[in-house]
Parts: structure tokens; sequence; C-alpha cells
């Protein structure tokens, strides 16, 4: 049975909210930052999934949307991104590509081993390692089908799906907690600051905005997405490939640091609430991708490989959050930036850009503003990592 696109948005608005509101009241949520997308959208996946259980029927919802919700949301980021802050992060943004690599290799060689362990194929290993959790959906669909033909790995993309499903669940779990147990353990000093670039703080839920301010707003964010597609189709046509999120982002920088600041500084003279603007437009954009993705999850797919999907995700999961307190946490400095980095980290190497996005988004919602954080994280997540793991995934496909 499939849902039609505008019935389907309906169902992710209602799941977003009951997010929401469950998040407000229950403050064991709000305690470890776990996202509000991620309660409704798991109510509506595990729903469906019983439904497959008891019935055979296969509900799926179109979509149609979702991507372009990322767009916005990037682009929102892009346009509250001071070059300057830009700047101050490329050490940083340096150095978390660097660890990301070198936990790509971690991550692989622990796929590979578990894989061995359990008699299969070593290169089901590597389809349940960075191909599925640090590449993602798109990475699996482009990989699966040669591993399939030229390496004999037959059911590669159901495990690359079984496993890119389950990382995405615990991507959205483990950050908030991280970040909890690390300001906790450290008696790390929050930021405080309720600038947020996603979202408003839970205790100030009513931004200072109104109806132009939001106008502007949605014109603003209209313009750069339009520019981040054009930057899109001009890389497209050289062989370089680029996410197009990465390119409306950019299109954000640029507007934001280029346009003449007489412009910005007249709009925001008359109407300040613009900012708070797109900080709602970003919140709702992100909120609503993430539920969708997380509600369209066909838990059925995992049959039959559950025993080594569950033991190759355990294990990936540990060595996860070992190596963010024990790596990532210290030597990106040992500061509230480092712990909401750390709390995206998780979904860098178990999901995608959104959840590590929505991960930090709860941290901040909680603690106070890390901008640094939320430039260098969707970089690495968006642009870096992906060149350093097609690089890897190959060297490692030579090897075997």
């Amino acid at each position: 049975m499939t849902i039609d696109p505008f019935v389907s948005f309906t169902i992710a608005v209602v799941l977003l909210l009951s997010g929401k509101i469950l998040t407000m009241n229950v403050s064991l949520l709000r305690k470890y930052s776990i996202p509000e997308p991620v309660a409704g959208g798991f109510l509506c996946a595990g729903f469906i999934g019983i439904v497959y259980l008891v019935s055979g029927v296969k509900v799926s919802f179109q979509l149609d949307l979702r991507d372009f919700l990322l767009l916005l949301f990037f682009a929102c980021i892009g346009l509250k991104s001071d070059v300057r802050t830009l700047l101050r992060g490329g050490a940083p943004l340096a150095l978390l590509v660097v660890l990301a690599a070198l936990f790509i290799l971690l991550q692989n060689f622990t796929g590979m081993g578990i894989a061995s362990a359990f008699g299969l194929d070593p290169n089901a290993g590597l389809i349940t390692g960075s191909i599925a959790l640090t590449g993602g959906v798109g990475t699996t669909l482009a990989w699966a089908p040669i591993l399939v033909s030229e390496h004999g790995v037959g059911n590669a993309l159901e495990l690359g799906v079984a496993a890119n499903t389950i990382g995405l669940i615990t991507a959205c779990t483990i950050g908030g907690p991280v970040a909890a147990y690390l300001i906790r353990r450290y008696a790390i000093e929050a930021s405080g600051s309720d600038n947020l670039d996603v979202g408003t703080t839970h205790d100030d839920p009513n931004p200072r905005m109104d109806y132009f301010s939001v106008l502007w707003a949605i014109l603003t964010l209209n313009v750069t997405v339009m520019l981040g597609l054009g930057i899109h189709a001009i890389i497209e046509q050289s062989s370089f490939t680029l996410p197009a999120f990465v390119s409306c982002l950019m299109a954000g920088i640029l507007i934001r640091n280029v346009v003449p600041f007489a412009v910005g500084r007249t709009v925001l003279k008359f109407w300040p609430g613009v900012g708070e603007g797109l900080t709602l437009l970003s919140d709702i954009s992100l909120g609503l991708f993430l539920t969708m993705a997380l509600m369209s999850l066909q838990l059925w797919e995992l049959q039959g490989v559950v025993l080594f999907i569950t033991t190759v995700l355990a294990a990936q999961v540990l060595l996860t959050v070992a190596y963010i307190r024990l790596a990532v946490f210290p030597l990106m400095g040992r500061n509230y930036e480092a712990v909401v980095v750390s709390a995206g980290f998780g979904g860098i190497t178990l999901g995608s850009t959104a959840t590590a996005i929505a991960n930090m988004t709860a941290v901040t919602q909680q603690y106070g503003a890390a901008h640094r954080a939320f430039i260098i994280v969707p970089l690495v997540c968006g642009f870096f990592i992906d060149i350093v793991n097609a690089l890897l995934i190959s060297t490692f496909l030579a090897w075997g």
C-alpha cells in the first residue's frame, strides 16, 4: 500500500508535532538531548512494521518533498554562517577530516573481521562498514552492484540497507547521551547562548518575529536554494561529484558574506527577526526531513540477516562511542564545541548528515549555541568524507 505525497507529508507533520510535544513534556528526552523527530518517526516505523508482520501488507510513503527539505535546511545553515567563524574553524575542520578518515579504516577492519568470523566473504563486512554507515544509502546503492557482479557478494544490497537502517536508528539515539556524559564527566561549561544555528532553546519557544521577518527569510532562502542548484548544475558538468545540499550550503555562505553589508543592515534595522525566521525555517526543514527518513524505514527488510547485522552493528556502535571518548573529544579541544562535534560524530559514522545535525541541534537546544561545530561537521559529512570514503573503499576492494 502506497500513501500519496500530500497525505505522507501531513503524517510527517503530525509525527513531528508529536515528537516536539513529547520532548517538551518528558524531561528524560531533554536530559539526553534526543532529537525531536526521533520519537514520532520511530513510532511510525514500528507501527508499519507491525502491520507487515500481522497482515503482510507493506506500507510505503511517497516522500517527494523530503530531499528538497534538506536543501532548504543547509541553505539556512549557510545563510547564518559568518566567514570569519569558518576561517577560525580551518584547523579543527582538517583535524576532523583526519579523525573521520582514520575511523573509516577501523570501521572497515571491524566489519570485515566479524564477517570472516561468521564464515562470510570479508567484503560483506565492508558493505556493513563504511559503505553503508559512513556512506549512507546513496553510497550503498552505488557500490552494491559492484560487490555483487565483481566480488560475489550476492546479498550486498540487502546487507547494506539493513546496516544503514540500524545505523540510522542508533545514530539518532547516542549523540545526546554521549554529549550529556562528556559535559557531566569533564564539567564542561556550556555556552548558554540562545543564538542557535537551528531551532530555539527549550526555555524560549517563541522567537521574536513578525510577518515581514518571515517573508524576508522565505525570499532569501528561496534565492539561496536557486543559487545552490545553479552551482550544483555547473559542478555536474565536470567529473566531480558533490551532493546538492553542499552546493546550497556554499550558496548560503556566499550570500551571507558577499552581498553588500548595507542591504543586510537595512533589512535587520526594520525587521530584526529575520535571523529568527531563518532559524525557525531551518528547524522545521530538518525536523520534517528526519521524520520522513525515519517513518519510511522498512524494518522487515532486516529479516534473514538479523544475527550478523546485530553483531556487526553492536561492535560498530561500541567502536564509535569509544573513538569519540578517546580521540574525537580530546583532540577537538575538550570544550563545549568539542562536545557538540562529538554528538554529531555518530551521525557522520553511523547515520547521515541530517542525523549528525539533528543530534547537534538537540544538544544546543539544551545547552546553548556552538556555531563553529555547525560549519565544520556539515562540510566533513557532505564533502570531504565522501571523497575519502570512496578512495578507501576502492583500496579495500583492490586488496581483496
